[in-house]
């Protein structure tokens, strides 16, 4: 078998294919979520490391001369894309307000509830709310702001939090800076287990909401939140 053949046939020793070098770095430190070292990049795109190295020097410098609305910095030892600090009011006012204002009211109803109950199951949700939140509480756990939290040790059912990044979009510290609502909030106590008694035996829901147990309409709300 010659060598070609070699190369060919056997992925552990063909070459990565090249693409042009700046445009194939950009490309993957664009969807980067931490900093990439030389060799990781020159890996992905096909060139040597010392090239790569130039080439992201001359990237960054570029960005900068330029006045791009992003900056190419080296941190941690590797390579990632900023947001430049010129224009961080910019990007603030659009994950602050521009982000929450695409929330439906059934969204921002449910983050609270996880905010001032948790950790606390989708099915207690379900019954605060008096509607099915399946989709809703997926759409804020794709959104980032409200993650999974261990398992109730009674019904095994798994438990919601709010993240840092909720804090974050909230423009607060700590938990402790909510709003004093939650004695508005019904007491666990005073509820009927949905767990244990069944989705049906949540609180019928209000004209135009979801009925609970056809989450349809909820889930459709939830995509689109």
């Amino acid at each position: 078998m010659t060598m070609d053949e070699t190369d060919a046939t056997d992925p552990g020793t063909a070459e990565a294919p090249s693409y042009p070098l700046r445009p194939a770095l950009e490309a993957v430190l664009m969807v980067a979520d931490q900093p990439l070292d030389a060799l990781v990049l020159a890996s992905a795109v096909g060139h040597p490391p010392a090239d790569v190295e130039v080439a992201l020097v001359e990237l960054a410098r570029s960005y900068d001369d330029e006045e791009r609305g992003f900056e190419l910095r080296q941190v941690a030892g590797g390579w990632r894309f900023y947001t430049r600090e010129a224009y961080a009011g910019a990007v603030e006012r659009f994950v602050l307000e521009g982000q929450q204002a695409r929330l439906t009211q059934a969204a921002l109803e449910t983050m609270a509830v996880v905010a001032y109950r948790q950790p606390i199951s989708r099915a207690r949700v379900s019954g605060i709310r008096g509607v099915n939140v399946d989709g809703v509480m997926r759409t804020l756990v794709t959104r980032g702001l409200v993650a999974e939290a261990g398992a109730d040790n009674e019904t095994g059912a798994i438990l919601y939090a709010t993240t840092p990044y909720f804090l974050e979009r909230m423009g607060l510290s700590s938990l402790d800076e909510l709003p004093d609502l939650a004695p508005f909030l019904p007491e666990m106590s005073e509820m009927d287990d949905p767990e244990e008694l069944g989705a049906t035996t949540v609180v019928p829901a209000a004209a135009g909401e979801t009925a609970p147990g056809d989450d349809a309409n909820e889930e459709n709300e939830g995509n689109h939140a």
